[in-house]
């Protein structure tokens, strides 16, 4: 019986301690686009998994920089979602994925790119230590403009246009990725 006992007790010890390692495990991710985005995959690995960001990858695929963004990095993308893409005037998407526009595309990806890891944390504190607003140098060369307003951080690029971060800090093994829900245009 004390074997039997003990067996038990071993048992529910292993299974409590199961759910709290698979707890801990999921704890660690963010869903998005219904997908869980692990810390231990890359910017691209996620995202190929995101069904809110097919227009991106695929866009990210034409543009040729896939390997930029499996690369160690490490980078803060504001990733726009299809909705965001959907916003774009008509055929705009589907010009820029054409071979003959990839210099386009290309300015205009690495735009939603920054070199290094700015968490929200960090945007916010940089953001309110400069009188609610902070610049970040993109990839593309030119800045986006962090500012916060009623709590909230939202990207303005170079044309005065607005993106507000929906889902904010999903982190990557090369870095961490902001979802927002406008294209950013340079200028």
């Amino acid at each position: 019986m004390r074997t039997i006992l003990h067996r038990v007790t071993a048992i529910a010890s292993f299974a409590v301690l199961s759910s709290a390692a698979s707890f801990s495990y999921a704890a660690d991710t963010v869903m998005v686009g219904g997908a869980a985005m692990y810390p231990t995959k890359t910017i691209v690995e996620n995202a190929l998994n995101s069904k809110d960001h097919t227009t991106l990858v695929a866009a990210v695929k034409a543009a040729g920089l896939v390997d930029t963004l499996n690369s160690k990095g490490p980078f803060t993308v504001f990733a726009p979602t299809n909705a965001a893409f959907a916003k774009l005037p008509a055929g705009t998407v589907d010009t820029l994925i054409k071979p003959e526009h990839k210099a386009d595309l290309t300015k205009i990806l690495t735009y939603h790119v920054v070199p290094g890891t700015y968490t929200s944390q960090k945007l916010m504190a940089d953001a309110k230590a400069h009188g609610g607003m902070t610049t970040l140098k993109t990839v593309q060369g030119e800045p986006l403009t962090i500012k916060l307003h009623d709590g909230k951080l939202w990207v303005v690029d170079a044309k005065g246009g607005k993106a507000g971060v929906s889902i904010a800090d999903v982190t990557q093994s090369n870095g961490v990725i902001h979802v927002i829900d406008t294209v950013l245009m340079p200028k």
